[in-house]
Parts: structure tokens; sequence; C-alpha cells
């Protein structure tokens, strides 16, 4: 298809800034005289995964730091308010190190930064995971090779920081690792690293040992430092005996006594310590625990799923300071959580995964006394809130959707591990969700509005006027999406998304709304090359109420679900849709299916089966499943004899799979007539295709002996004039290098990179990447009708499905119908 020319004019460049493959530069330099040269950038999705991990520097204003769970990792612009990605060097052979564990920013020489990397500890990574560092920021990178695996697309993601910098010796680092490989130093800022032999406890919390996706054991969550007390604590995915302490810079570890009864159970569910946050001022540490190391989980099946625990470090006393009220009832367990380092008892904490109506956030400022909510209940659902949410940074985050009831379409998140507020800023905070990143500047208003929810006189739950500030998205910069097909129309770009959808880009440096077609997962788009205002595509749809294809007829500014087809399942078997030239033909393939494909001569509103194609395909159509005898010996032989039934010999012919005699129209011939691969191919009329419309000459038709003994001369490689002679024209306007839509088309060019997304779980290694360019309509010369030299020599008596131009073949196909009559195809067989 065309498209694919496109993606795979740009895969490299568009992958780049995704999985990894070889760093390209920044402007391509032109090699022929003439040529354009293109300089590379994003079109705009604004976030669209995971952010499991927000970092501010300590010490240096305005130094922020971002992880994605597959799409690298950032570093915040303040003058542009944007984020630099920093990972787009990484190559196709280590694609994995886009999957971020954990970071780490040196508070002391603040140009050092550190990112512990690596995708998958299942063997869909092939490679051993790493220690990366840079000593400017991370505009280069070394990398320090680790002889395991790390999960920074695994179960626990949102857990930790797991990698630390000792910020009273900042040569060296701490990294709690997974799988039993335990607790990892290095004494030389990052360069090699040793297992800390003296650590006792590798954790052994395990989610489903019966599943290989979360049979990991978690193992060593996070390290962080009582710098006033000189203390190093280690959170370990073990509900007996979930934290350890060093009071000798790591020469040796004890548990920490009460440990096991404050962080290791919730109402009978065995948690983990999840995060913690330090207040070295008033000599606090706060643990987060949940029963889950998410980032998907929900409740559990009874009782809260984790609690708020503060240890005092000078005194090793307990207190559960966890918030005693969530307006939908049980605490599901708790992700992210914070400390404000300009106002000491101030701390933040955020539900992870309160799915209905939407996430919490909990302020305190009185050291977790007492507790307050970004959200409430009056009487019954109805909802007050303490901030408006602005998504014009990233419309599609309303999904299409509209407020129902206390559920908004525009939400808090979920998956909210990471949450930050800024250590020179009490104003600023960040967080991350399954889809983005949040935030304000105007946080502190929190505190002077006073409480959201009091009583009447008749003792009824009645909302206080509060004045609300406003979040708004923070994610731009941040491209993090699995782009699965691209179709490019010139002025339009067509993107199938995973876990967002797709979207239809008419300026690639704004974000737009996702096409409302209700996927989950677009897997599948293409246009009609001949009228490009319909627009096809098809992805995993919620439910079972709509269909998985998706048809617009006004170049993308409005959609409508076709028709469902009986025996697809919704959520899922997305599969792959193309349509015809002139937009007369949908051919759909579910995905996963054993519903045999379908096509639609009527956009969609119904589908007939493709006869005789194989059931359960997961892509389009291929040389296997092309049209071939269905009727077996025994049907054969039982049939009733007619005066019309043909011969043994020519019953056998038909039988063979006729789509091997065809040869494939050049690349020119491919673009003018909408071609599109080996079992559609020979529905494209001789029009469309630019073959000569001559008369057909009584008696040309050769006989059919003539045709069985062709000699094995006839069937070696032509000569060049022969080959020229009986190949599909091409346009000499119309170059094959400008047959299909290229970057060399386009004025501008730019590529989309993604993530984890919403809810999704982890996925296996995918190009990620989407750009733009412009498609120059066909020249007339495509369509000429004259016969030139070479087709008035060519012989009388080649086979006919050879080539459309043969006048024995176009003789029963009219203009525009596609396929030749079934008379027709069994008398050239």
């Amino acid at each position: 298809m065309q498209r694919r020319t496109f993606l795979a004019s740009i895969g490299t460049a568009a992958a780049a800034a995704t999985i990894g493959l070889p760093p390209e530069p920044a402007q391509a330099t032109a090699h022929a005289p003439g040529a354009c040269t293109y300089t590379w950038k994003n079109a705009v999705i604004n976030g669209g995964g995971f952010v499991p991990g927000i970092l501010f520097n300590e010490t240096e204003p305005n130094l922020i730091y971002a992880r994605t769970d597959i799409g690298g990792c950032y570093r915040w612009q303040e003058d542009s308010r944007t984020w630099k990605p920093l990972l787009d060097w990484v190559g196709r052979d280590k694609w994995g190190y886009s999957g971020v564990v954990s970071m780490a920013t040196d508070p002391v020489e603040t140009h050092r930064v550190y990112a512990a990397v690596g995708t998958y500890t299942i063997d869909w990574d092939p490679n051993n995971g790493a220690v990366l560092y840079s000593d400017d920021k991370g505009d280069t990178w070394g990398v320090a090779e680790l002889p395991f695996k790390q999960g920074g697309n695994m179960p626990g993601r949102g857990m930790g920081e797991r990698l630390v910098v000792n910020p009273a010796d900042n040569t060296e680092l701490y990294l709690g690792t997974p799988n039993g490989n335990g607790l990892w130093r290095s004494r030389d800022h990052g360069r090699t690293w040793a297992h800390v032999e003296e650590f006792p406890n590798p954790g052994n919390f395990v989610v489903d040992p019966s599943n290989p996706l979360l049979a990991d054991n978690q193992g060593v969550l996070w390290i962080d430092f009582d710098q006033v007390g000189g203390r190093v604590y280690v959170g370990v995915a073990d509900p007996d005996d979930p934290l350890y302490v060093s009071e000798d810079s790591g020469s040796t570890w004890q548990a920490v006594p009460g440990a096991a009864e404050a962080l290791g159970s919730a109402d009978g569910n065995r948690t983990i310590p999840g995060q913690s946050a330090v207040d070295d001022l008033n000599g606090y540490l706060y643990i987060v625990t949940s029963h889950d190391p998410g980032p998907y989980n929900g409740a559990p099946a009874s009782g809260d799923g984790g609690r708020i625990q503060r240890l005092a470090t000078g005194t090793g006393e307990w207190t559960d300071v966890t918030p005693a009220y969530n307006p939908r009832g049980v605490i599901p367990g708790f992700g992210g959580i914070t400390v404000d380092r300009q106002n000491p008892g101030t701390l933040m904490a955020a539900t992870r995964n309160n799915w209905y109506p939407d996430e919490i956030l909990y302020r305190s400022t009185d050291s977790g006394a007492t507790w307050q909510l970004s959200w409430d209940y009056a009487e019954g659902q109805d909802r007050h809130d303490r901030f408006d949410m602005d998504n014009a940074g990233s419309p599609w985050l309303s999904w299409n959707g509209e407020n129902q009831g206390p559920q908004y379409a525009v939400k808090h998140g979920w998956m909210i591990d990471a949450l930050a507020i800024d250590p020179h800023n009490s104003d600023r905070i960040m967080w991350g969700t399954g889809a983005t990143i949040w935030g304000t500047e105007e946080l502190t208003r929190w505190d002077a509005q006073g409480e959201l929810i009091g009583q009447d006189e008749a003792g009824r739950r009645v909302a206080l006027p509060v004045e609300k500030f406003t979040v708004a998205v923070r994610a731009e910069g941040v491209e993090e999406c699995a782009i699965l097909d691209l179709a490019a129309l010139g002025g339009t770009l067509v993107s199938a998304v995973g876990d967002v959808g797709g979207f239809v880009h008419t300026n690639l440096d704004r974000a737009e709304p996702m096409i409302d077609t209700d996927w989950s997962t677009g897997t599948s788009v293409d246009f009609a090359q001949s009228d490009p205002n319909i627009i096809v595509g098809t992805g995993n749809v919620h439910g079972n109420e709509k269909g998985h294809v998706g048809v617009s007829t006004d170049r993308g500014k409005t959609w409508r679900n076709a028709s469902r087809v009986e025996g697809v399942p919704g959520d899922g078997h997305g599969g792959a849709v193309a349509i015809s030239a002139n937009g007369s033909r949908i051919f759909w393939t579910p995905g996963s299916s054993e519903v045999t494909p379908v096509y639609s001569t009527d956009l969609g509103a119904t589908w007939i089966p493709v006869r005789a194609c194989r059931r359960g395909r997961r892509s389009g159509p291929t040389a296997s499943t092309r049209p071939s005898c269905t009727r077996s010996r025994a049907a054969r032989s039982t049939a009733a004899p007619t005066a019309a039934r043909r011969s043994p010999t020519r019953e056998r012919r038909a039988c063979r799979p006729r789509a091997s005699a065809i040869s494939a129209p050049s690349p020119a011939t491919r673009s003018t007539c909408g071609w599109r691969g080996a079992a559609t191919r020979r529905r494209a009329s001789p029009a469309a295709c630019g073959a000569p419309r001559t008369a057909v000459p009584p008696g040309s038709r050769s006989p059919r002996s003539t045709r069985r003994s062709r000699s094995a001369s006839a069937r070696r490689p032509r000569s060049p004039a022969t080959r020229r002679s009986t190949a599909p024209r091409r346009s000499a306007a119309r170059p094959p290098s400008t047959a299909r839509p290229t970057a060399a088309t386009a004025g501008s060019a730019s590529t989309t990179t993604t993530t984890s997304g919403p809810g999704r779980g982890p996925r296996s290694p995918a190009t990620r990447g989407s750009t733009a360019a412009s498609t120059s309509p066909p020249t007339a010369a495509a369509s000429s009708t004259a016969t030139s030299p070479a087709e008035a020599t060519r012989p009388p008596n080649r086979r006919c499905p050879r080539s459309w131009a043969d006048t024995a073949c176009r003789r029963r196909v009219s203009p525009g119908s596609g396929a030749p009559s079934r008379s027709t195809r069994r008398r050239t067989g």
C-alpha cells in the first residue's frame, strides 16, 4: 500500500525517538543535485503513556527529570516549558534501554544524572539491563552494563526510586534490583557496580507465580537517606521483613524494629513498602504501602489495600497516619508520596487506582495528623473539587467522553506513582499518570480554601464555597505513543496508535482530539487514493456494541463505526483494513479471529465474506490466502452432470492459485491504480491502471494447446526489451521515487513517539513514530489511453493473467468495475 512505503521511508527517524533505531542527524545531507534536506521533529501528541517517575533536583531550581516505562527519559526546559528527550540515541540492538526503571539526579554536582534501564525481566528483551551515566544533564551518556535484566515496563515499575545518589558522598550510588539480585553499589559515579554482599534480603514478594509476567520477585524497591542522622534506609518486597537500615555507610544492615507490623499488612492484606519520603527537619520517614506492586491494581477483595506509616528516625517510633476517609469506601492502596521541603510538615499522597470515580490526592500540613482531599461528595454523589482540569494541551485526554455524574471525562488520572512537589517552589507540583503529566503553579491556594464539605442544620453534607485553581497538562515534549500504522494524505496525517486509538493531524505542531471510534488501540488505517476524503481504520473496540472498523468521508473530521461482523467480539481483534482506490470497497481482516475476511461495498453498512479465504488470519490477505479451488474432489464427483460442466483438465487448471501467474505492477503503477497486494490486485481496472483500451481482433485468443505447450525458453528470464513490452506501463512524468508519498514530497516531515498507556499491560517491542508528508495527484500520463509501440508488439498468445493490459482479459472488464467476470476468468485460465 502507499502508506507502507511511506512508513518504510521514515521508519529509521521515526523510531529513533522511541525504541531506538540508530541515531540519525538532525538534517540529512543531500547526495544529489537539487535534493532536499529534511528537518525531523515530533508530530505532537503530548504524552500518551505511563510516566512512573518525576524528580526535582534538590539544589538546582528548575532541573527536573521525568522517566517513562517504554519512551525513554526527559529533562524539563523551563524557558519553553517543554520536555527534552534524552534517549533518542538508543539503537535497535539495545532497544530495551528506552524502558527506564529509575533515575537519580546528583544534588552535589547537579550536571550528573543517572538512569537505570532495561524494559523486561523476561525473554521479551534479549539484553541485560544497564545504568546510564551522564556528566552533562543527559545530553550524552555512558553505559555501565549489568549482569541481569531490569523491568522498566514490568509490574512494579512505579515503585522506588530504586536508583539513588548518596548526598553525603556523591561518588556513591545504590541500585535496588528485582528477581533476587539484591542491592548493588557503585563508588565511582556509576561507572562500575558490585553486589552489596552484606545486604541480607533480596525480597520475595511475587504477584502470581503461575504467570510469567507477574512472577517477578519485586526485590529491593527503594533507597532513601536520613541526612540528619546519617542513616540509609532500604525498602524490600517482603511483608515479613520490609525495611532495613544502615548506620555505618552501608557496611552493615539491620532490620528496622516494628517494620513488619507497620508495613506488612493492611486489614489482613499482605502489603509491601512502595515509596518513601524523608522530612529531615522534623526527623520523619514516610512510607506508603500497597497490596499490589501496580500499576494496574484496584482495591483488594476486602478492606483497605494500603497504609501511610510515619517512622520517627530518631526514636524508632511508628505512627499510622493513613487518611481515615475515602468518598468511595475502602482505600485501594497508595502510589506516590512527596514532602514539601519549603514547608516542614506538609506532605501529599495519591491513591493508586481509585478507579471510580477518580483518583484522590491527599494533603496534610501537620505531618499526617489530618488530611484534606482533592475532591469529595456532598449529599449522595454530588462531587465537588478543589481545582479544574485544563486539557487544552492534550484535548484527547477527554477520551471523547462527557461528564457522567461524579465521573468526569477529564480525570485527575490513574496509576499515580509519580508525585512531586518542587523543593524550591511550594506552589509547583507535577504528577504522572497512565496517560500524561499534570501540574500547577498554584498549589498553596489549596491551603487557603479550607474544607470542601460542611453540614447544614439538618446534618446533611453540603458543599462549601471555595476558589478553585487550575491544573493543566505539563507533558509537552513527552512523546511515547506506540504508532501502529500511518496514512499520509497530503496535509493530513492519520495514525493508528496503541492504547489511545488514533489521531488525525492537520497541524503537526498541535495535539489533536482522539479519533472518535471507541478504539482502545488503533491497529490499521487506509484511505481511498482517488478520493482521500474517504478514510478507514480499525482497532480494538471497547465492548460488543460498536463495529471495529471506523469510516470517515470528510477527511477525518467526523467518524462513524461500521456495522459489527457477527462472531468477532470486542476488546480486541482490530486486525487490518484496506480500501480500494476509488473508495468503492473496504476490506477487513479481523485480528486473531476465526472469522473469514470480509469486504463491504457500502462503506461498512453491510459485510460480505471474501470467498475462499482462510479463517483466522492475523493480518491482511497474503499469497497463502489467494483465491483457489474450494470444491473438494468428492463434491465434484457427486455433483450432477451438466452440459456446462468443464472437462477434468479445465477443472484442474481452475483449481490452481491463479494469482501466481500475475506479475506485480511497478511501484508507480501500484500508486496510480491503488494496487493493494496479491489478494486484491486483480480487481484493479485497466483504465485505473493506465492500460490502453484497444479493440480485440477476432480470434486473437490463442488455442488452448498453444498455451499449454509454452516452451522452457519462453519461461526463461526475458530481455529488458521484452520486459518493457509486457510490464504494466509506468508514467514517465511520475517516477518510482515519487509514486508514493515520502518525505521528499513534503515541505517538512515529522515523527511521533509513545507508551505505556492508560491502564495497559506491558507491551512487546514495537516501532514507534509518526510522520507527515504530502501526496501528489496522479499525472495525466499515468492514465493515458494511447497504445505504446511495445504494447503493439505484445505476443497475442500470452496467458491473460500476466498483466491486465492484455486485451483478452480486458474484453469483459468494464471501466472501473474491478475484477473480470467469471466467464472471462474461466476462459483465460
